[in-house]
Formats: structure tokens, C-alpha cells, sequence
């Protein structure tokens, strides 16, 4: 058996901005509350390696892990796939950007397989990763609107 997600959210700010928000990396752990860390392994053209940690879950456990990430600024897309995969026996994201009329939907395809010896099944991480991502992903969407709303104010000042 295989676990699938999708999952969206339309921002309210250019598309240029969602891009560059969610694509800094190294930002992710202020921009995302469940990761402590990110550290740059390796950059090679539009490929990045990094080891994302996560915060401590609920019994205390840290969980960190190596992904590779290649972004299409063309395609407006991103693929992701963990190289060191812990309790998944694969895991692979896809990131695609739409600009809309008034914003930029953002959507995000996790395609994965946990290993027979995981503690959880793909059930169960379906319904975890589906959660999780509508909870981040709004947070993000909150993130990226109050820096829109931050620049676009700052723009209107007199000079």
C-alpha cells in the first residue's frame, strides 16, 4: 500500500513573493513552526541537500532526516524527495505555484510508502501529513500576507 496527499491554499499576495518565501530554505524554521533547524548540505545548480530537524514531538522524540529539494522557477514547480528516509521506505513532494486572479495557490503532492517495520502504517501518516500540512500551510499563508501587507504599506510611504 501507498499513502498519497494533496493539499492547497490560495495566498493573497504576488506570486514572486510565495515563490521566494517558501523556496528560502534556510528560513524554513521561522517560517514553519514544526522545524528547530535546517542545515545546507550541498547546492549543485537548482539542487539543494539539507537535514531539516524537527521540534521535539510528544514524547520528546526529535525527529531529523536528509532531503534533496530541485526547484523549476519556470514550471513554478518543486521536487522533493527524502534521501536518508527513516521509518518511510520512500517519501517524494511536489510543490506547484498558480497565480490566480488576487493571490497564488499553492499546492502540495506527498507520495510515499511506509516501511513494514515503521510504528505507524500509511494510513495513519495520510491522515497525519493531511493535517499537518493544512495547519502549516495556513500559517504560511498568514506569514506571506502580513509580509505583502508589510511591503505594500511600505511602498505607499512618501519619499
Amino acid at each position: 500500500m501507498t499513502g498519497h496527499t494533496e493539499n492547497s491554499i490560495t495566498v493573497d499576495a504576488p506570486l514572486d513573493l510565495v515563490w521566494d518565501m517558501t523556496n528560502d530554505i534556510e528560513n524554513w524554521p521561522r517560517l514553519f513552526t514544526e522545524y528547530a533547524s535546517l542545515e545546507v548540505l550541498s547546492r549543485e545548480g537548482d539542487t539543494t541537500t539539507f537535514r531539516l530537524t524537527m521540534h521535539p514531538d510528544d514524547n520528546g522524540k526529535v525527529w531529523s532526516w536528509v532531503s534533496e529539494r530541485t526547484v523549476d522557477r519556470a514550471a513554478r514547480t518543486v521536487r522533493a524527495r527524502r534521501v536518508e528516509t527513516g521509518p518511510f521506505a520512500h517519501m517524494n513532494i511536489l510543490w506547484q505555484y498558480t497565480e490566480l486572479p488576487g493571490g497564488t495557490q499553492m499546492r502540495w503532492t506527498q507520495d510515499f510508502a511506509m516501511k513494514p517495520d515503521a510504528p505507524v502504517d500509511d494510513d495513519w501518516m495520510t491522515d497525519n501529513i493531511n493535517r499537518n500540512s493544512r495547519t502549516q500551510m495556513a500559517l504560511i499563508r498568514d506569514r506571506i500576507e502580513q509580509a505583502a501587507r508589510e511591503r505594500e504599506n511600505a511602498s505607499a510611504l512618501p519619499r
